[in-house]
């Protein structure tokens, strides 16, 4: 396991023992507009299957942002759910986090990172993200259901997205 500690004291973990899978989840499936409505059981099993990164507030320890790495350890990662809880934005915590797994993938021997963001180009471009080159060469193969950006909610469903506080 990886950890590191802050200037101002916060600490980064990849122990998975120490996420908040509840509160990850809450965030997610309540706020983060790639995620909303995710069910707990996904978002378990993604955890389960990923590399988190998990940060912590020096004073009591609780949870205030996290990430999740999907990786073979060797040459290739995918960065994502990368969430700073509302009351601790503006610090720098989502930066510090972004370059904590980009520098600790880095030491693993794994030099491609991939991610999307519709908002948040700029956070990662502090810490050496750049667009795609060539995007024409790469390929996808999505099968989720289209949603809409502002409630995800499934388009046509008719079922109301519910969220529980």
């Amino acid at each position: 396991m990886f950890s590191l500690t802050s200037a101002d004291g916060h600490l980064l973990s990849t122990d998975p023992a120490r996420l908040d899978l509840e509160l990850v989840h809450h965030w997610l499936s309540t706020d983060a507009y790639w995620a909303l409505g995710r069910d707990r059981a996904v978002t378990d099993r993604a955890f389960a299957g990923s590399l988190p990164f998990g940060v912590y507030r020096p004073e009591d320890g609780r949870q205030v942002a996290v990430a999740r790495v999907v990786t073979d350890g060797a040459t290739f990662a995918w960065l994502c759910d990368v969430y700073v809880d509302r009351v601790a934005r503006g610090r720098g915590l989502g930066g510090w986090m972004v370059g904590a797994a980009r520098d600790h993938l880095a030491e693993l021997g794994v030099l491609r990172i991939l991610l999307i963001t519709n908002d948040a180009h700029q956070v990662y471009a502090r810490e050496g993200f750049t667009p795609l080159d060539a995007p024409e060469r790469w390929m996808i193969l999505d099968r989720r259901p289209p949603v809409t950006p502002i409630t995800g909610k499934e388009q046509n469903s008719g079922t109301p997205l519910t969220v529980e506080a």
